[in-house]
């Protein structure tokens, strides 16, 4: 297994996608458990700020490079990764991967509406996929643990969160194992996409990094201000580490 890279203190899996993949279904196929947690440039400097949200994303067996930008800090900052596992293609690979394995998914996010078209979509594209169950992802927090046991119930073995940061690293830290999914991805604004509600950047703008400003073009006031933000602040964070001081040498010892 690769080692991992140390990025803003923080760990990532230097995995391709294909090796992420590999990952996941062997997880099903043995029994075992991946939680995966995905970063990206904005996410990284909130979790300088939130330590509920570092803590939940430290402690995902997988944390993947969601953003073009933290591959090119990687390579800045001399801790390499091998290339972008975003979050939506991970999940569109394991829904094609679920339907050919015959392995059951369970839906948990986005809004009712949002949800059942999502749904539609999904069987339209995927028409052997067995989905376990799905449920809107506006509950209160009071109610998580009745949700985990019912994903459990369901059977579902890969289980997929569109919803929102830190909501979805903070359930997955917390009811994660107890769901009894094999693989626990939270896919952020991924079910909006596969819906037809929001419109993901076309693959130049993707390998230019420039999916953020994409987003930010379809949301202006909702997430305009808050993209450029974090942007500066990720720079800045990046620049501070790649010229920060080595540390003093320590003084050798000397025998008198």
């Amino acid at each position: 297994m690769s080692e991992r890279r140390t990025l803003f203190g923080v760990e990532l899996d230097p995995l391709t996608m294909d090796e992420t993949v590999a990952r996941c279904l062997a997880a099903v196929r043995n029994g075992g458990q991946l939680e995966i947690g995905v970063v990206n440039a904005a996410k990284l400097v909130t979790m300088r700020q939130d330590e509920r949200l570092a803590r939940a994303v430290a402690g995902c067996d997988l944390v993947l490079a969601d953003g073009q930008a933290v591959v090119w800090a990687g390579r800045v900052l001399r801790a390499p990764l091998p290339e972008r596992v975003a979050g939506i293609d991970l999940f569109l690979r394991l829904l094609a991967e679920a339907e050919a394995a015959g392995f059951s998914v369970y839906f948990l996010g986005a809004r009712q509406e949002v949800l059942e078209r999502m749904l539609l979509q999904v069987a339209d594209r995927f028409p052997g996929l067995k989905v376990a169950g799905s449920r809107n992802g506006y509950f209160d927090d009071s109610e998580q643990e009745e949700i985990a046991d019912g994903i459990a119930r369901s059977g579902g073995q890969l289980l997929f969160l569109g919803m929102t940061s830190p909501k979805k690293e903070i359930f997955t830290a917390a009811y994660g194992t107890r769901t009894g999914a094999r693989v626990v991805h939270g896919v952020g604004g991924s079910f909006d996409i596969l819906a037809g509600v929001t419109k993901r950047a076309p693959r130049s703008w993707q390998r230019l990094g420039m999916e953020w400003l994409y987003r930010a073009l379809q949301e202006p006031r909702r997430l305009g201000r808050r993209y450029l933000t974090t942007n500066v602040a990720f720079l800045l964070m990046t620049a501070r580490e790649r010229f920060r001081p080595a540390p003093p040498a320590a003084p050798a010892n000397r025998s008198h």
